[in-house]
Formats: structure tokens, sequence, C-alpha cells
């Protein structure tokens, strides 16, 4: 019902799975994330590779109607904000009890049910991957719900996010306050696309 066209794609989509894009005062396209930014939008497909075509080809300024500069480095600039906005929810639903973090209790949070997202530091040993991973499969096995793991962040980041020093391995907790998370986290996975930063 809300669906906006992608001017590189040109196929309609829900804006949950777009990024808005603004002109700036300075005539610069302008990232707008929150979707409240004023002046004429466009959309693209929330994917990195999408956004460095819109750059490469001009088409900011055919959906902007109007003459915009594109950073080069645009497509880095969306990832960057992507990750401040999932590190941000995950800070805060830290704060309200729903993040849980260490492989013991990730994996108890895993087999009871009460995880809805897990998350690994980038630099995690394999080791302790396979062992939750290994919790996730014995889940779905025994007619639980499919829980999915991301590897997007790096050690220090989820450092930062938990307010605590070495953080490996994380899980989101179900109810009202993992829903932005689980939302964040899902955007950032796919507008990374296949890149190494990315476990499912």
């Amino acid at each position: 019902m809300n669906d906006r066209t992608c001017i590189v794609t040109r196929e309609a989509g829900s804006v949950e799975d777009m990024i808005r894009f603004v002109s700036g005062p300075d005539g610069s396209v302008v990232p707008d994330l929150k979707r409240n930014l004023p002046g004429r939008g466009c959309w693209v497909k929330a994917e990195r590779r999408l956004v460095d075509e819109a750059v490469k080809r001009k088409l900011f300024a055919r959906g902007l109607k109007e003459s915009v500069i594109a950073q080069a480095d645009l497509g880095a600039l969306v990832d960057q904000l992507l990750t401040k906005s999932a590190l941000g929810s995950l800070a805060l639903a830290r704060k309200s009890g729903a993040v849980i973090s260490g492989s013991t209790k990730v994996d108890q949070a895993i087999r009871t049910g009460t995880a809805t997202l897990v998350l690994h530091a980038q630099e995690a040993a394999e080791d302790g991957v396979r062992k939750l991973d290994q919790a996730r499969r014995v889940v779905v096995q025994m007619g639980g719900p499919q829980i999915p793991a991301f590897s997007l962040f790096t050690g220090e980041e989820l450092d930062l996010a938990f307010g605590s020093g070495n953080v490996i391995h994380a899980a989101v907790l179900s109810g009202q306050a993992a829903v932005g998370v689980v939302q964040r986290v899902q955007l950032l996975h796919r507008y990374r696309g296949d890149s190494q930063a990315n476990i499912n």
C-alpha cells in the first residue's frame, strides 16, 4: 500500500525495503533513513550495489528532478549510517534487558526459544560460532523457530553498544524491544548483500 519505485531497478517495493534520499541545502545527495527530511525524495532498494549504481549512472539528479551531486562514497556513507542505527537500537534494547551476551547465555536463550536473533562479532572464533549454529539447528529440528544469526559488527562495535568489553556473541530476546533491533539488523544485512561480514 505504501510502495515506492526504486530509481535503479524501476521496481515498486515497500518503504521498509528501501532507502530514501533527498537533496541537501548544498546540492548534495543526503540519505534519509528515518524518511522524515523535507523536500522531494527518491528511493533506492536497500542494497549497496544499487546505491553505487545510482551514483555511477547519475540517477539521483533524475529521481530528485534537480541538479544534485552524489558523493562517490555514498554507498559507504549509507553503510555507516545503517550500522550506527542498528548499533543504537541494540544499545537501547540492552538497557531494557532485551539483549544478552556471552556464549553460554546465548546458547541457553537459543535452546529455550527466547532468542529471536543471534549476533557474532566478526572476529569470533569459528568453534564458538559453530557451537551456537548447532544449537540453532537443534531448535529447528525440534520444531522451533529458525533463529537468524549475523556477523555484521566488529567486537569493538559490540563492546560500545553493550557498554562493556569483550562481547563476542549476543542474542536479542523475544519481545517488543527486539522488533526495532531485528528490523535494523536485517536491513543492514540486506544492504551489504553477499559481503563476508554476513552469516545467515
